[in-house]
C-alpha cells in the first residue's frame, strides 16, 4: 500500500499491489549493509556456540573433573540473568579488551548471550547417549575428540536444530546489545535499517512493513529446514537413531 492508502483501504489484499516499499526500503533503509552484517554475525554467533556449547555439554556429560557440577550450575543459574541486567559488565570488558565497536567483540557478546541453554539442552541428550556406542568408538580407536565429532553431534541434531533456531532468531532480531557495543552505522545488524522509518513525529508505516518483511523471511526459510528436528529436540530429549 501507499501512505495515502494504508488507513483507508480496509480489504485484506489491496486493490492497488504497491511493490516500490520493498525496493524504497531496500535503498533508503541501506538495507545491503545491514543484511549483510545481520548475515555475518548470525552465521558467526551460532557457528560459536553451536561448537563451544557441544564441546563443554560433552565434557559435562562424559568426563569427570574437579568442580564439575558447580561450574555447570553457574551456567545454568546465567539464564535467570536477563541480557539488559548484563549489559553494564559487557560494556565495561568489552571496553577493558578494546573490542567495543568491532565485530568481533559484538559476536563474542552473543554467543556468551547463547551459551547457558545451548549447554543445558545438549547435554539432556548426551546424558542419555548409550554408553555401548562410545565403547565401540573407543575400540575403534576413536579418542574423546573424535567420539564427540562422530558418534556424539550426529546423535545431538535435533538439540542442535532448535539450538540453530533459537539462536538466530536471537541474534537477527537483535539491537539493544548491537547499540550499546557499535558506534559506527556500517557494522549494525539489520533492525538498525527499519529505524530509518520510525521517525518522533511520523512513520512511514508501508515501507516500514516491508522491510519487516525482508527482514522475516531468512529467519523463515531456516525454520522450515530445520522444522523437522524442532519436535523432537524440544520434547524427546533422548538419543535419536
Amino acid at each position: 500500500m501507499t501512505n495515502e492508502t494504508i488507513f483507508v483501504d480496509k480489504a485484506i489484499i489491496p486493490q492497488h499491489l504497491n511493490f516500490n516499499n520493498f525496493a524504497i526500503a531496500w535503498t533508503k533503509g541501506n538495507f545491503a549493509v545491514y543484511f549483510f552484517n545481520s548475515a555475518i554475525y548470525t552465521v558467526c554467533v551460532v557457528l560459536g556456540i553451536v561448537l563451544i556449547a557441544s564441546l563443554a555439554a560433552f565434557a559435562f556429560s562424559r568426563l569427570k573433573f574437579p568442580g564439575k557440577d558447580i561450574i555447570f550450575y553457574m551456567f545454568v543459574a546465567a539464564m535467570m540473568i536477563p541480557l539488559p541486567g548484563s549489559f553494564v559488565a559487557l560494556f565495561v570488558l568489552m571496553n577493558k579488551l578494546h573490542l567495543t565497536n568491532t565485530r568481533f567483540g559484538y559476536i563474542l557478546c552473543m554467543i556468551n548471550v547463547g551459551l547457558s541453554m545451548s549447554i543445558l539442552l545438549l547435554k539432556t541428550f548426551f546424558d542419555k547417549m548409550p554408553r555401548e556406542l562410545e565403547d565401540a568408538a573407543r575400540i575403534d580407536g576413536c579418542g574423546k575428540i573424535s567420539i564427540w565429532w562422530h558418534v556424539a553431534l550426529p546423535l545431538a541434531r535435533p538439540a542442535i536444530a532448535v539450538i540453530v533456531i533459537f539462536n538466530s532468531l536471537s541474534v537477527w532480531n537483535e539491537y539493544i546489545l548491537a547499540t550499546l557495543l557499535l558506534g559506527d552505522s556500517q557494522l549494525m545488524p539489520l533492525q538498525r535499517g527499519l529505524m530509518v522509518f520510525q521517525g518522533a513525529n511520523s512513520t512511514d508505516y508501508p515501507v516500514l512493513m516491508a522491510g519487516l518483511t525482508m527482514a522475516a523471511i531468512p529467519i523463515i526459510v531456516v525454520y522450515l529446514c530445520m522444522q523437522k528436528h524442532i519436535v523432537k529436540g524440544l520434547s524427546s530429549g533422548s538419543v535419536v537413531g
